[in-house]
C-alpha cells in the first residue's frame, strides 16, 4: 500500500464523483473474491452429498481457489502493469463470471475443482489491478480515505458472505441446492463488469515490464503436486500415487527456488529474502494463515457433521468468529504504530486460548461455542491485521510494493495448504468420532501457532510510520 501511495498522482483527471464510482467498482470486485474464497467452507458437506467425491472434494473445494489465486497474484499484477490495468481488470472479471457459471453447472467433482481453479486464476487478474487503479485516480492526500473503506467492507463481507451462502443452500432455490451460491455471481459479477467497462479509466501499460512465466508454471506445478499428494493420501491411503505426487511437487519446488535465484525478474526479489525480518514474517505468515484456514474449515465441518447443523445454522454459528476478526482488525489499525509486533504475540496467544476453550466446549450447547469462537476471531484480527504491516517495517521503500504483493500471494498459498493439511488430520482421525477429529485438528492448529511465537522476536519492532499518517 505504501508503494501505491507513492505512485498516486497529485491531480487525477477524474471528478470526485467519478473517483468514488471507481472505488465502488474495485470494492465490488474484492467483495466477490472474498465471498468465493469463503463460501465453500459452509457448503462443502452439501456439495459432497450431491456430487460425491468424499473427503477429497471437501479439501479441494477451498484449496483449489486459493492455490490458483496465490500462484498467479504476483504475475497478475505485472500483467496489468504490462498490458494495462483496465484491460486486465475487465478480462479477469469476465473470466471470473464465466468460471462461476461453470461452478454452478458442474456435473461432477472433477469439473467443479477445475472450475474453481479457473475462477481463482481469473480472480488473480482482477485483485492486483484494483489498488493500482485507485493509486492512479485518487489524489495522494485523499487516497487514505479510499483505503480506509476496505477494512469495514471486507469485514462485513466476511460476516455476510457465509451467511448468504448458508441461506442460499438451505433455500434450495428451484431445486438447485448449492448451485445458486455460484450462479449469483452472474448477477453480481455481471453488474460489476458493466460498471467497470463504463467507469474505469483507460491506461496503456508498459511493454517493458517482465513477467516470469516459467517461475509461475514451476510454482503452480509444485503446489498442485504437494496438495494432490496430501489430499490423495488422506482420501485413499498412502500408496505409490500420493507419494509420487509429493516427490514431484518437492522437485518442482526446488526448481522454482533455483529459478528465483537466476530469473531476471523473479516473483520474489532475492534481496527481500536476505532481510531477516521479512523472511521471519513470511514463515510466520505461512504457519499462522495455514493453521487458521484449516481451523475454519474443520469447525464448519464439525458443526454440520458432528452437531447436525444446517448450512445456514453453521454460518450463523460462525458469526462470533467473524465479528471478532472485524472488531480486532479495526482496533489494531489505530494501535499498530505504537505497539508493533507485540500485537502479533497477543493475537497468537488469543488464537491458542480460543482453540483450548473450543476443545472444552465442543460438545456443549450452541451458546457454549460463542466465547471460544469470539476469542479465535479476536486473535485472528489482532494478528493478521498487523503481522504483514510489521513484516515490511524495515523494507526499503522501493521494495515495499514487491514485498506486499509477495506476502499477499504467500498468504493465499498458505490458505490452500492449510485447508488441505488440517482437514487431512480431521478425516484421518474421524474414525474415532467427529469430536475426536476436531480435537486432533485443534491440536495440529495449536502446534502450528505455537511454532510462530519464537519468530515474532525476529520481526521488525514497528510497522512503517508512513502507513498510519
Amino acid at each position: 500500500m505504501t508503494q501505491i501511495l507513492r505512485n498516486a498522482v497529485d491531480s487525477p483527471p477524474l471528478t470526485s464523483r467519478a473517483r468514488w464510482a471507481v472505488l465502488a467498482v474495485v470494492l465490488a470486485a474484492d467483495v466477490l473474491d472474498l465471498l468465493d474464497a469463503t463460501i465453500t467452507n459452509i457448503a462443502a458437506p452439501t456439495i459432497t452429498r450431491d456430487l460425491g467425491g468424499g473427503a477429497g472434494l471437501v479439501q479441494w473445494l477451498g484449496a483449489s481457489y486459493a492455490l490458483a489465486l496465490g500462484v498467479l497474484l504476483v504475475p497478475g499484477g505485472r500483467l496489468g502493469d504490462r498490458y494495462g490495468r483496465r484491460r486486465l481488470f475487465l478480462t479477469g472479471l469476465a473470466g471470473f463470471v464465466a468460471a462461476s457459471l461453470a461452478c454452478g453447472l458442474a456435473p461432477n467433482p472433477a469439473a467443479l475443482v477445475v472450475a474453481r481453479l479457473v475462477q481463482g486464476a481469473f480472480g488473480a487478474l482482477v485483485i492486483p489491478q484494483g489498488f493500482g487503479i485507485l493509486g492512479a485516480t485518487w489524489p495522494r492526500d485523499r487516497i487514505g480515505k479510499a483505503f480506509s473503506l476496505f477494512g469495514p467492507v471486507m469485514g462485513l463481507s466476511a460476516v455476510g458472505g457465509p451467511i448468504l451462502a448458508g441461506f442460499l443452500v438451505d433455500a434450495d432455490l428451484a431445486g438447485l441446492g448449492w448451485r445458486p451460491m455460484f450462479l449469483i455471481n452472474l448477477l453480481l459479477g455481471g453488474a460489476a463488469l458493466i460498471a467497470a467497462a463504463r467507469l474505469l479509466p483507460r491506461d496503456r501499460g508498459d511493454a517493458s515490464v517482465a513477467v516470469d512465466g516459467p517461475g509461475s508454471a514451476l510454482l503452480a506445478g509444485a503446489m498442485l503436486g504437494l496438495l494432490g499428494g496430501l489430499i490423495d493420501g488422506s482420501d485413499g491411503g498412502w500408496g505409490t500415487r500420493p507419494l509420487a505426487l509429493l516427490l514431484t511437487g518437492l522437485a518442482l519446488f526446488a526448481a522454482f527456488c533455483h529459478r528465483q535465484r537466476t530469473a531476471p525478474e523473479p516473483l520474489i526479489r532475492p534481496s527481500l529474502l536476505h532481510n531477516r525480518g521479512f523472511t521471519s514474517g513470511l514463515v510466520l505468515g505461512v504457519l499462522a494463515f495455514a493453521a487458521v484456514a484449516g481451523l475454519l474449515y474443520t469447525v464448519s465441518l464439525y458443526l454440520q457433521r458432528g452437531l447436525g447443523r444446517s448450512p445456514a445454522g453453521t454460518a450463523l454459528g460462525l458469526i462470533p468468529l467473524s465479528a471478532g476478526i472485524v472488531v480486532a482488525s479495526l482496533a489494531c489499525y489505530r494501535l499498530i504504530h505504537r505497539h508493533g509486533r507485540r500485537l502479533v504475540v497477543v493475537g497468537l496467544l488469543l488464537i491458542l486460548a480460543g482453540c483450548g476453550c473450543l476443545a472444552l466446549a465442543a460438545e456443549g450447547s450452541a451458546w457454549a461455542l460463542v466465547p471460544p469462537l469470539l476469542l479465535v476471531g479476536l486473535g485472528m484480527g489482532t494478528c493478521f491485521g498487523t503481522v504483514y504491516d510489521v513484516t515490511i517495517g524495515d523494507i526499503a521503500p522501493e521494495e515495499a510494493g514487491s514485498a506486499s504483493g509477495s506476502l499477499n500471494a504467500v498468504q493465499q498459498l498458505a490458505n490452500a495448504v492449510g485447508a488441505a493439511a488440517v482437514t487431512t488430520v480431521y478425516f484421518h482421525t474421524v474414525g474415532g468420532g467427529e469430536t475426536h477429529a476436531l480435537y486432533a485438528s485443534l491440536t495440529a492448529v495449536a502446534a502450528s501457532i505455537t511454532l510462530c511465537l519464537p519468530l515474532v522476536r525476529l520481526l521488525p519492532r514497528k510497522a512503517p510510520a508512513e502507513q498510519h499518517h
